[in-house]
């Protein structure tokens, strides 16, 4: 009786720092179930070997930067049966998404030498807004229980069980006094996607926004409460463009108060 073939699993990386692609090492025990459900066809963080496609399951980790980054993640597509993006630069561009807020070209001609060798984008977006994106899976880095549950799910033929709610529901879960109202501390807890165990706010510090926009995030009630625990305008930017700057719900409010403090 024939073998049933293996689905081939493929890892990729765009503009990034590798963390989420190490976040699928760093499974240890669920990394040798994932080793034995699929065949790693490609994965250079991991093994120098390569099988050619089409793959089953295609991750990608990073954002778009360079026109050849565009013509690369459009072939990627083509082979990939189900596409699913991993980690904030993959999912909102990543942090080097603050560079859209700006004139590219002051920062080229700041960091380099000779800058007509670089060849870049202006923005850094995420790889929905250049090809079809089957699955999402946020977090700077992701939560690696999550990605073996998204990729279970899509072998399997199911539905990733990742949470909708926000971290507060996180800190409700392990006991943590919310910082805001003990503390009047900033945090992003209640507009930000739950799957770091509500990490920050344990250690008493609001929280970062690193699993980005929960759904339907309310920012510009948290932002009135920030504001009325004398946060100004700048604090408000800044606290929103971190991890996840460029995600829309963020990216909107930050812009909101960016506008007025110029106006002020």
């Amino acid at each position: 009786m024939p073998q049933k073939r293996k689905p081939k699993l493929a890892v990729w990386k765009f503009s990034s720092c590798d963390g989420c692609q190490l976040s699928l090492l760093d499974c240890e025990d669920e990394l040798l179930t994932v080793a034995d459900a699929v065949q790693i066809a490609y994965f250079p963080e991991a093994t120098r070997a390569e099988v050619r496609g089409p793959y089953d399951v295609s991750l990608v980790e990073g954002s778009i930067t360079t026109p050849h980054d565009i013509e690369r993640i459009k072939k990627i597509r083509k082979q990939s049966k189900f596409l699913v993006t991993i980690g904030a630069c993959a999912t909102a561009g990543g942090i080097q998404a603050l560079r859209n807020f700006r004139d590219i070209d002051t920062f080229i001609s700041a960091v380099y030498a000779t800058p007509g060798y670089i060849n870049t984008l202006d923005k850094s977006t995420p790889i929905a807004d250049h090809v079809f994106v089957d699955y999402q899976l946020r977090g700077c880095p992701i939560n690696k229980y999550q990605l073996v549950d998204v990729l279970r799910a899509f072998i399997h033929g199911g539905k990733p069980n990742t949470p909708s709610y926000s971290v507060c529901v996180e800190c409700k879960r392990r006991g943590t006094v919310c910082v805001m109202v003990s503390q009047g501390t900033a945090c992003l807890g209640p507009v930000t996607h739950a799957g770091c165990d509500a990490l920050c706010p344990a250690y008493n510090r609001g929280c970062f926004g690193c699993f980005g926009p929960m759904e339907s995030p309310n920012t510009h009630a948290l932002s009135d409460q920030w504001q009325q625990m004398g946060a100004s305008s700048q604090e408000i930017v800044r606290a929103f463009r971190g991890f996840n700057a460029y995600a829309e719900a963020f990216r909107k409010e930050s812009e909101i108060h960016e506008h007025a403090d110029h106006q002020s």
